[in-house]
Order: structure tokens, then C-alpha cells, then sequence
């Protein structure tokens, strides 16, 4: 029953389970430390998101195996029982073979119910296995479509804020004419995927666990991103962009809380800030340069730091648990895109001009 029940928490419940002892729940927290602990004695970045991005998939077939074969054994136990007590005396090992191929519904025949309790038994586990089957197939589609959901905001990121995402370049690449407008939708469109993929990661939270197709990108910096760009528009200016900046900070701040509770993680504070004086300033002349102004006033500094504390502390223990960076506001070296790059090298000026075709004159 405990298993059938996590089973029915896991795949059918669409809201968070708050009860605290969980098979579930102790098996990702006993499998993700170890794997995270491999993880850090890798050397390279992109190595290691590679060995991050095996777990999501490959816990949650395990996950299945886990399910699986503790319903395999209770039943085992059960025609145990049942077979002590009316005189049989089967061995164990046979009444858990007997029990796997009626999980199964292999129908082989070789080992067969003689009791009536015994039968009960076969009738009900084979309608349970058949089911958790089911389940199970199903339940891999939803998976990766609320996956492939959350990528496309992370995608549509890298040309509008860089790989890894940041408010600086978010903001600057949306100054100057018309920039006003795509900010704004492009924040609404934020509000509404922020709002999808609270909704997604609190009812699979195994979705949380699957990295990006980049190395250098994660919904969870593109949540940062997201809020850090909302922030600096609240506190420094007021315009129809800073109403929809408003309601996108309220969403995406509601998601980072509520994830943070999921995965029982405290929020903390880091011992450094992400936006020193001198980066505020460096990033208000970026931004004046591109034809965007923010207030300078210490009533301004006061409301960011206070927006800032609203999200940074669930935003670091977010980021520490997952394993995943938290990008900076403002970028201090050259921004890279995913886009400009290839298999070949960088298309702006370093790929490799292809020879002509053999027998095709070359004007």
C-alpha cells in the first residue's frame, strides 16, 4: 500500500505532498548527493553538466525499478503467507518469482495458486501490474513535454540576454526605439512560462532535475535573469514597462519560493553581493550609452536591495542544491551566445570557408 500510494503521489496528485517520510522522497535525496559529490570532482564545466544531465532521466527509470520491484517482494510476502498457513510450503524465493511474473503478466504457468487466498492474490496483482504499467508509459510523455515547455524561453534567452542570461544584457539589448514595447511583451511572456513552470516542477518535481541542451544555460538562471531585469525596472523607473515588470516579479518570485519549498531548502543569504556600487554604476552608464536611463537616488538603491532580498536568498539555496550557477547582474567579460557558435567554431568570422565543389568553377 505504501508504494501503490507513492506511486498515486508521484504520477497522478497535481499538488506538493508535504508529508515528510517518503520513499520518494529519501530516494532523490540519498541518489542526488552522491551524484552531485561525482559531479564536483569533475575538471571540466561541460563535463560535468554532462554527467548532471544523466541523472534526471536515468533516477527516473530507476525510480520505476525501485516501484517495481518493492511491489514484486510485498506480494512475494504475501503468497508466503498465504502458502504457510494452508499447509503449503513453498519457498520464499518461489512465491517472489511467482509474484514477478504476475506483476508482469507473463502468464507462464510453471508455478501456480492453489489456494483460494493464493488466487485473490494472482487476480490482484495482475490487475495492479497491468495498471502501474500504464501508468508508468504515460506518465514519460507529460514528463518531457512540461521539459520541452520550459526550454523555450531558455532558448529564446540567449540572443536577447547572452548564455548565461543576465539583467544587464537583457536590458541593454532592449534600449533605444521600440525596445520599450518588446521588453514589455516579452516580460509578459515570462509571466505566463514562469506561471507554467510553477505549475510543472511542484506537481513532477523530477522535472527540476533535467538540465538544458547548453552547458551554460538553466531555468534557473533564467529565472535570475528574469527577476534581476523586473527588479531594476521597479525600483529605477516608472513607464507601462515597469507595471508588467511588477507582475512578472511577483510571478516569478511566487516560483522560486514555492520550488524552494519543494526541495526543503532554506533560504540563505551568501556572504558577497551579486550588485556592488561600482557594478550598478558601470551598469547605469552601459545602459544610458544604449539609450536606457535608471534613476541614480538612494531611494532607488534602498528598493532594489529590498527587491532583491525577496528572491536572492531562495535563488542561492535553489542554486546550491541543484548544482546550477546564478548568473551575475551585470557581466564583467565578453558576453558569449549559443547562437554565434557551431560544431565548426564561431560563425562571426571564425568558421571555415568550404572549399568549391569539385568540376563547379569558383567566380
Amino acid at each position: 500500500m505504501g508504494v501503490l500510494l507513492e506511486a498515486f503521489e508521484t504520477i497522478i496528485l497535481p499538488r506538493r505532498v508535504t508529508r515528510y517520510f517518503r520513499i520518494t522522497r529519501f530516494y532523490y535525496i540519498y541518489t542526488w548527493r552522491p551524484w552531485c559529490a561525482i559531479a564536483r570532482r569533475l575538471k571540466t564545466p561541460k563535463a560535468r553538466e554532462t554527467f548532471l544531465g544523466y541523472y534526471g532521466p536515468l533516477s527516473l527509470l530507476l525510480l520505476f525499478v525501485l516501484w517495481a520491484a518493492s511491489l514484486i517482494v510485498a506480494f512475494g510476502l504475501l503468497y508466503y503467507s498465504a502458502s504457510r498457513s494452508d499447509g503449503y510450503h513453498i519457498t520464499l524465493n518461489t512465491c517472489i518469482y511467482m509474484s514477478g511474473t504476475n506483476l508482469f503478466t507473463l502468464g507462464i504457468g510453471d508455478v501456480t495458486p492453489h489456494t483460494g487466498i493464493e488466487r485473490v492474490l494472482t487476480v490482484t496483482e495482475s490487475g495492479l501490474g497491468f495498471g502501474f504499467l500504464a501508468l508508468v508509459l504515460s506518465y514519460l510523455p507529460v514528463i518531457y513535454q512540461a521539459f520541452s515547455r520550459r526550454e523555450v524561453n531558455i532558448v529564446l534567452l540567449d540572443a536577447r540576454a547572452g548564455s548565461p542570461p543576465s539583467a544587464g544584457e537583457l536590458l541593454r539589448r532592449h534600449a533605444g526605439p521600440g525596445g520599450k514595447g518588446a521588453l514589455q511583451r516579452f516580460l509578459l511572456d515570462c509571466e505566463r512560462w514562469s506561471a507554467e513552470l510553477l505549475e510543472s516542477h511542484v506537481s513532477y518535481p523530477v522535472v527540476a532535475y533535467f538540465r538544458s541542451q547548453h552547458s551554460n544555460e538553466s531555468w534557473l538562471a533564467a529565472l535570475v535573469a528574469i527577476l534581476d531585469s523586473c527588479a531594476l525596472l521597479i525600483s529605477s523607473t516608472e513607464d507601462e514597462c515597469s507595471r508588467q515588470a511588477r507582475l512578472t516579479f511577483a510571478m516569478c518570485r511566487h516560483t522560486v519560493v514555492d520550488l524552494a519549498q519543494v526541495f526543503s531548502a532554506a533560504p540563505r543569504v551568501l556572504g558577497y553581493d551579486r550588485l556592488p556600487p561600482e557594478d550598478l554604476a558601470r551598469l547605469r552608464t552601459s545602459l544610458a550609452a544604449a539609450g536606457m536611463s535608471l534613476r541614480a537616488t538612494p531611494e532607488v538603491g534602498e528598493k532594489l536591495a529590498k527587491l532583491r532580498s525577496m528572491y536572492e536568498p531562495y535563488v542561492f539555496t535553489l542554486g546550491g542544491y541543484l548544482f546550477m550557477q546564478i548568473p551575475p547582474v551585470i557581466v564583467s567579460a565578453e558576453v558569449s551566445e549559443n547562437w554565434k557558435t557551431s560544431a565548426w567554431g564561431r560563425i562571426s568570422g571564425l568558421a571555415v570557408s568550404a572549399p568549391p565543389a569539385p568540376g563547379v568553377d569558383d567566380h
